[in-house]
């Protein structure tokens, strides 16, 4: 199998996917070829795997696209003629392959800002999106993480429904567990300021896209009730991080609104927090959503993100219909404190079912997708 993304490492939702299909298949016995700009040595160390680096000028994705279409162009080129299957990502490499579909850029059109970054951001999705539509129309067999994903590749970018199919992601269930109770009591005492709970955000802070705003009106609204004994800890680093920082300062929120920065002990702060909230604009999967559910903390998404298709009616109320309404989730959180008890057999229930599904269970439905599409 040829493999064509940017990444194959361990952290990220699409990077997390990318890695354990390649691994999975490796372990079964295939020689694998990963064509892309990162790649774990655990993968990149074994017997039948090669690994062909792609580089990324100035560290940047969006400079490192040609070369990885190119790169990839050229593999997948050379594999078929080896009779091997290949495996692309969206817009990166529109040839004649399987297309697994992780993000649609014809979704979700970010707003035009006047920095320098947003202007770059803005023609970049300009050309990410023809591509999509390029790859769309080249595709063999296109695999989403999610029935929302599928329908924007059909309806948007034209992709026949007829081999356009979902496996949903899956989770690595010994990472992301319930927590012990010593556990638990640590990880609340390190987050906690004045022993109040707290609800946690993990998203990047470079644009508008995970919510961050709504959350911060919602915040604002709630602390304006002296009855509201719960703060907020934003995980995430991005362009935005000292602006947010400082428009929390003026708001005087203070402690009750920490902005963490970038950790790589999301799993820790998960273990602290009470509840994960992510208003998402445009989710579609959820990879985060799905590791605090794993972890049987409840989560208040956007119900059009991608992982809410998983959740069970009898959480339905931490679905949020508007993401752009700070008022709604202040009812929603309004509503989850009030009702906290109540939410944790179902919680239980629900984070038993997400994590019986792990990352070789989604590897294996791809691979046998691909060979029944095959024969």
């Amino acid at each position: 199998m040829v493999i064509v993304t940017g990444d194959f490492v361990k952290t990220g939702g699409m990077d997390r996917a990318n890695y354990a299909l390649a691994d999975y298949v490796n372990r079964e016995g295939y020689a694998v070829e990963l064509v892309g700009h990162r790649a774990a040595p655990e993968l990149t160390e074994r017997p039948n795997v090669t690994f062909r680096r792609v580089p990324k000028p100035l560290g940047s994705y969006v400079l490192g696209d040609p070369l990885l279409s190119r790169a990839g162009r050229l593999a997948v080129r050379a594999g078929t003629q080896r009779g091997a299957v290949s495996v692309v990502n969206g817009g990166n490499c529109p040839v004649r392959a399987v297309n697994w579909v992780h993000y649609v850029h014809a979704a979700y059109v970010p707003e035009l800002g006047r920095s320098a970054r947003s202007v770059r951001q803005f023609v970049y999705g300009v050309h990410a999106r023809r591509q999509e539509r390029l790859a769309m129309a080249r595709a063999e067999l296109v695999i989403t993480n999610s029935a929302a994903t599928r329908r924007a590749v059909v309806e948007k970018l034209g992709a026949d429904p007829n081999k356009t199919f979902v496996v949903y992601l899956g989770i690595d269930a010994q990472a992301f567990a319930p927590e012990d109770a010593e556990r638990r009591a640590r990880a609340r005492a390190e987050l906690s300021v004045g022993g109040r709970p707290v609800v946690a955000f993990v998203g990047a802070l470079g644009d508008r896209r995970k919510g961050l705003d709504t959350v911060f009106e919602a915040w604002r609204m709630l602390c304006r009730n002296s009855s509201w004994d719960v703060d907020l800890v934003v995980v995430g680093a991005g362009t935005e991080l000292d602006a947010w920082r400082a428009r929390a300062l003026r708001a005087g929120l203070g402690e009750r609104f920490r902005l963490l920065g970038f950790r790589r002990d999301v799993s820790w702060v998960l273990a602290g927090a009470e509840a994960l909230v992510a208003p998402t604009r445009y989710e579609p999967f959820g990879v985060g959503v799905l590791e605090a559910i794993a972890k049987s903390l409840p989560a208040i998404v956007s119900a059009d993100a991608g992982v809410a298709e998983l959740y069970p009616p009898e959480l339905s109320h931490l679905l949020l219909r508007d993401p752009e309404s700070a008022s709604e989730l202040v009812d929603k959180l309004t509503t989850w404190r009030s009702r906290q008890g109540e939410a944790a057999v179902a919680m239980r229930a629900f984070s038993e079912r997400v994590r019986a599904r792990d990352w070789d269970a989604m590897a294996k439905d791809i691979v046998a997708l691909i060979a029944a599409h095959a024969s």
